[in-house]
């Protein structure tokens, strides 16, 4: 588990790679968090914000030279639930937003 500013219980589900729409390569890093689902739920978005970009500032960048050196985009996930990337899953809660790392930190790019 991962430790996150809201307390909420969080686990990297998944890594995965492509093509960043502004160039270069995109990492996205998938997060499972249960409290953010819809029925249930005690995560609102506007807590889990807070944690998307804690989890880009304080887990995604230390692991980037790891993926290479032309690194364009950070995506950051948080679903309440496994989905396979890129398939269609009407019951989850998926949280995701987009950062291009800028001189050692996250700067939010929003999609």
């Amino acid at each position: 588990m991962i430790e996150v500013p809201s307390g909420q219980p969080v686990t990297l589900f998944d890594t995965s790679t492509g093509e960043a729409e502004a160039g270069g390569l995109a990492v996205r890093f998938r997060f499972l968090a249960p409290q953010i689902a819809r029925e249930g739920g005690t995560m609102p978005f506007e807590l889990a914000a807070g944690d998307i970009e804690f989890l880009c500032n304080s887990y995604a960048l230390p692991r980037l030279p790891g993926f290479g050196p032309d690194i364009g985009e950070i995506v950051i996930t948080l679903m309440d639930r496994p989905v396979p990337f890129g398939q269609p899953d009407p019951e989850a809660t998926q949280f995701f937003e987009a950062f291009r790392p800028e001189d050692g930190a996250c700067v939010w790019e929003g999609f």
